[in-house]
């Protein structure tokens, strides 16, 4: 992979991991239109490198958030923080069992499936549509809203489905607060992320070439800068309920992906 290519890719990553239009969809797209033969192995490696760089932009640009859910879980006392902290643990449980049961299938998927990331491109563009439309609150999330979310969140490791689409969707559909619906979708992935590096290295599944940890290293840098800044704006639209256009993108990129995988069956 050139360095081009991977900060590219990293810029992809960057901007869709927060934007709804599904980074590992988004991901999988370009690597076709690379040509990148990359490994299934090697090509989940770099997608797992660009979103531990996102999970490090969110906590940035929510550092007092993370300050407090760590506050949180360490003071031991049934305060705000403490409640927050265990509501984002809620939400991480669906993910972490369909993860840790069917790691290899959807391992399977990241591998230029494309005429599935255009199926579940259509999906997200139809959830977006649905929150779109739906009244804006003032609800905080309870704890079952947070497992329902987290629920959302597992359906999203299929590439194609977006993740801040699907969760941020869901919560607004719930009747939960647009604002917090955005926050709480950007934590609640943050924590499952180091956890999947975390697994991977130990495990010895993530391992790096002499010659891949130039590209490997670029990727990661536009995929971080380029998050802090989409971080910030998908907050402003979905506060301002502007998920209509991102809806529009998703079909029509969904419905390219479909007709490109037909005729290249």
């Amino acid at each position: 992979m050139s360095y081009i290519e991977a900060i590219i890719l990293g810029i992809i990553q960057g901007l869709t991991e927060f934007l709804p239009v599904s980074s590992s969809g988004h991901l999988e797209l370009a690597k076709v239109i690379f040509g990148n033969q990359s490994l299934p192995q090697e090509s989940l490696t770099f997608t797992v490198v660009l979103h531990f760089a996102t999970a490090l932009s969110t906590m940035v640009v929510f550092r007092k958030e993370v300050l407090d859910i760590i506050k949180g879980l360490f003071q031991f006392k049934w305060n705000e923080e403490l409640i927050f902290s265990l509501k984002i643990i809620v939400s991480m449980i669906p993910a972490v069992i369909i993860g840790l049961m069917f790691e290899e299938q959807l391992e399977a998927f990241f591998n230029g499936n494309i005429l599935m990331v255009g199926f579940m491109l259509l999906i997200t563009a139809l959830l977006l549509l649905l929150a779109d439309k739906a009244k804006n609150t003032d609800k905080n999330i309870s704890y079952k809203n947070a497992f329902i979310v987290g629920i959302s969140q597992a359906i999203a490791m299929l590439p194609g489905i977006s993740r801040s689409g699907a969760t941020i969707s869901t919560s607004v559909l719930l009747g939960i607060d647009r604002t917090k619906a955005a926050r709480f979708s950007f934590l609640m992935v943050v924590p499952l992320i180091f956890g999947k590096v975390a697994k991977d290295i130990m495990s010895g599944e993530i391992s790096l070439e002499s010659d891949q940890i130039g590209s490997m290293s670029v990727g990661f840098i536009a995929a971080f800068v380029s998050g802090l800044f989409a971080c910030n704006w998908m907050i402003s639209l979905v506060k301002n309920s502007k998920l209509y256009y991102f809806a529009i993108y998703c079909f029509i990129v969904g419905i390219i992906a479909i007709t490109y995988a037909y005729f290249n069956l």
